[in-house]
């Protein structure tokens, strides 16, 4: 199937209200204008440079998400136009993003990433720091940051019910805060059971561009 076809694939099987961010990192120019052609217009990077690089070259209409882990040295770059941060793993982190987006004059959308995985190399914030972070009376003060909901990635296993429990656990934990309503996880592999357990955002990749060839 082609790139167009595999993205009217993907969003006959999801809810309307849910959003597909189409993930393009290491992927070329002219496979993101085929997916945009073909009606996309959320893409998700985890390179500030190439994202950088593609916001220069692409159409203007296009939603940036920055799905990445990023640092707070590279956060200037972006803050002029990125639509949404998905991995916001500290306090200092949304301070840097207040700070740059003010400069821009702007007000930065964000995602707390939630650490949900039985994996080392996954990062984000546990239940409890997410909670202090927003009951504290310097997040209320920060006014260039708007935080949209949460983000989270689900351990990298076969184990259904592993990934389906831990899906379970942000959710809950997002009813405590019913103000931010998006909640991003949910990948190639796993979106449909993300959907299940309460998504409104997944970031697919593969299977709307093909396998990713890191080699290049």
């Amino acid at each position: 199937m082609s790139i167009s076809e595999n993205i009217k694939h993907i969003a006959s099987q999801i809810p309307k209200d849910v959003t597909l961010i189409a993930v393009s990192k290491t992927k070329p120019n002219e496979l993101l204008l085929e997916a945009y052609n073909g009606g996309q217009r959320h893409f998700g990077e985890n390179y500030v440079q190439e994202l950088i690089d593609k916001e220069t070259q692409l159409p203007k209409d296009i939603h940036w998400h920055f799905i990445g882990h990023l640092q707070s040295n590279k956060v200037k770059y972006i803050a002029p136009f990125v639509y949404l941060i998905h991995g916001v793993d500290s306090f200092s982190l949304l301070k840097e993003i207040n700070k740059q987006a003010q400069k821009n004059n702007r007000v930065i959308d964000c995602l707390l990433q939630l650490y949900i995985a039985k994996e080392e190399t996954k990062f984000g914030l546990d239940f409890k720091e997410a909670s202090d972070i927003l009951n504290s009376t310097e997040f209320k003060e920060l006014k260039n940051i708007q935080i949209k909901g949460f983000m989270a990635m689900a351990s990298n296993t076969d184990d259904e019910d592993q990934i389906r429990k831990e899906f379970k656990s942000l959710k809950e934990f997002s009813l405590q805060y019913p103000q931010y309503n998006i909640l991003s996880f949910g990948m190639s592999s796993d979106y449909l059971l993300a959907i299940q357990e309460g998504s409104t955002m997944i970031r697919v990749g593969s299977n709307i561009f093909g396998e990713r060839n890191y080699s290049k």
